[in-house]
């Protein structure tokens, strides 16, 4: 279907995959070098036509529809709705259209426009809001404050969608780790979304961060930090109803649960986890692709 690689979350592997964009707008995190390569544009819609007749006939009962690539919702709300409608009548049973999204392009929108976008049945959105400290989202160049965060995530969940948080564990360097969970959790507690999915930082060739790793100039934690940094975060969740998705192969502890139902049994998978490596509490974990933590 594809000439070139796309990305998707794990939960979105049966989801139809609608390419409207092309890169990412913004393309300037210093962890990412997933669209380093290519310049951001609009697919046409003659383009996205093509495609949903393509699934029109090999999934005609689809019922989730994920829109690619890194940020669609960067396009206007005249846009969106657009092809909202391009895909209701295309495929007729579809109940979710959801897609990678930014605090930035949230920013960009009125209220009007996220209530005439929610109408028109876009209704999740996958933000990589990584983190709650401001001095690592300056470093990670996210191009927004925790308290625009707050905002942005507010009115969009006031507007009636529901959101999934990406956090990565250890993005504000070595010994700042539980103060990244406090405040992590704390925009988490204020914003309340419907899952969160966790990682580790980890850097590959071609992004500044590697450099900084390489240099010095950005030490991860160790072992033993990122659980600590993990366990803090945990502990002062506050989810009324939420996945915890803990399955990326970056995490030290890989699992997943719900909250708040599932919080201890998590806790105590942690505090296995922390028996299990009690040797190499110390080390810094050694990586393969995308990340992948080896002991």
């Amino acid at each position: 279907m594809f000439d070139h690689l796309i990305y998707r979350p794990p939960f979105e592997a049966s989801s139809v995959l609608l390419e409207v964009t092309r890169g990412c707008s913004h393309n300037r995190c210093s962890f990412c070098t997933m669209y380093r390569d290519g310049s951001f544009g609009r697919c046409s819609p003659e383009y996205i036509e093509e495609q949903l007749r393509y699934y029109s006939q090999y999934e005609p009962d689809a019922e989730r529809v994920f829109l690619e690539n890194g940020d669609p919702f960067c396009l206007d709300a005249d846009s969106l709705v657009e092809i909202a409608d391009q895909v209701h009548t295309a495929l007729k049973n579809v109940g979710t259209i959801s897609m990678y999204a930014s605090v930035r392009n949230i920013k960009d929108k009125s209220d009007e426009d996220l209530r005439r976008i929610r109408e028109a049945g876009i209704n999740e959105m996958n933000i990589g809001l990584e983190s709650g400290l401001d001095e690592a989202l300056q470093m990670m160049n996210k191009g927004y404050t925790s308290d625009e965060a707050l905002r942005e995530l507010c009115r969009l969940k006031d507007a009636g969608f529901d959101w999934f948080g990406n956090v990565i564990f250890g993005c504000a360097g070595e010994g700042k780790g539980l103060i990244n969970a406090e405040k992590t959790a704390q925009l988490l507690n204020r914003t309340q979304p419907s899952l969160i999915f966790t990682g580790t930082i980890h850097a590959e060739e071609g992004c500044p961060l590697y450099e900084d790793m390489r240099s010095g100039a950005f030490t991860e934690p160790t072992v033993g930090g990122y659980l600590d940094e993990e366990e803090r975060f945990l502990e002062l969740l506050l989810m009324e109803d939420c996945i915890y998705f803990g399955l990326h192969p970056s995490n030290i502890c890989v699992m997943q649960g719900y909250l708040p139902e599932d919080k201890e049994e998590l806790l105590s998978e942690l505090g296995r986890r922390r028996e299990r490596l009690e040797s190499k509490l110390g080390l810094r974990p050694l990586r393969g692709g995308e990340g992948a933590v080896h002991f």
